[in-house]
């Protein structure tokens, strides 16, 4: 593979190959074992705006599998403030590193940055383009939990007009036949372009302000947080702050197995009454993203997971 820039990168038999063997390297993630299938490999992370999650997560998961990173640190402190253009700096770190993981406010960014590079880029997420490593954790937990991808009653709620996550798990669950239900305001609804193009691909989709009708028949329940930095007028984002807010009392009719993820940070759209229930899966959730993101540094740099890593891995 060259690079992951949106989900499209992925067929869907490749899909349950890289979450195989994520499955096989979780030891490794939780530090039972040392397996250091990346020694010599050097990730570059270039964060061109704030995170936590990605790129830490990421920064564990090279570093679990023996290898090591280097990261573009804080942009005001680059050569970004002196006018480098984003080619020269892909150019630059293209020879220092093996890898890159980015991360870009520009959508679109990530598909520059790879047409630039000879080695793969991850998309990290690109304005409110695309975030595939994200896809591939949440993946990744949906199966965890319940064995399947096939078929299942999504819920995606919140900030659906702004939220790559969402833009990108949308696909991913359609091609899994998925139903999928769309809850949001009516000014953060799923961008038009996207729904016709599920709709073109065969996805049963339905939209609606209503997010608590829909929880009794829901498998998953993916919130996100209305993103105050995406708008452009505040006035837009008082109207819609706080617009869903999930508690406990809410869960009381829902499925045994039905989960609550969340890509975090959150605000105030689940309250923390929610983590004590069976449902809450967000934090497992954020430690996923060190597990998917160690098998797909290993696919994309052509090594590959054994199939007994116990066989393998020395214990800690």
């Amino acid at each position: 593979m060259a690079g992951l820039i949106t989900m499209d990168d992925l067929s869907n038999d490749e899909i349950l190959s890289i979450l195989e063997d994520a499955e096989r390297l979780l030891p490794v993630a939780e530090g039972k074992l040392y397996l250091p299938l990346l020694q010599g490999k050097i990730l570059g992370n270039l964060f061109f705006e704030p995170s936590t999650r990605t790129r830490m997560s990421f920064e564990t998961a090279m570093k679990r599998l023996g290898g090591d990173v280097v990261n573009l640190g804080d942009v005001k402190t680059s050569s970004v403030v002196k006018g480098e253009t984003l080619f020269d700096t892909i150019q630059m770190v293209d020879g220092y590193t093996d890898i890159i993981a980015m991360r870009h406010p520009r959508q679109g960014a990530a598909q520059y940055a790879q047409d630039a590079a000879r080695v793969p880029i991850l998309n990290g997420g690109d304005g409110a383009g695309h975030h595939p490593t994200q896809t591939m954790l949440d993946l990744f937990t949906i199966k965890q939990a319940h064995g399947t991808l096939e078929g299942l009653k999504v819920i995606l709620a919140g900030d659906l007009r702004y939220g790559r996550t969402v833009h990108s798990l949308s696909h991913a669950l359609t091609r899994f036949g998925c139903e999928l239900i769309f809850a949001s305001p009516e000014l953060l609804r799923m961008p038009r372009e996207i729904v016709e193009d599920l709709s073109s691909h065969g996805a049963n989709i339905t939209e609606t302000e209503d997010l608590l009708a829909s929880l009794g028949d829901a498998d998953v329940v993916y919130m996100t947080r209305i993103q105050k930095e995406r708008f452009a007028d505040e006035d837009e984002y008082t109207k819609v702050a706080g617009a869903y807010k999930l508690h406990a009392s809410n869960l009381e009719d829902t499925k045994e197995k039905m989960i609550i993820m969340h890509p975090l940070p959150r605000v105030d759209e689940i309250h923390p009454s929610v983590d004590k229930t069976r449902h809450a899966r967000y934090f497992q959730q954020a430690f996923n993203g060190v597990v998917a993101r160690m098998a797909l540094l290993c696919r994309l740099l052509g090594v590959t997971v054994p199939k007994d890593v116990h066989a393998i891995g020395g214990e800690l």
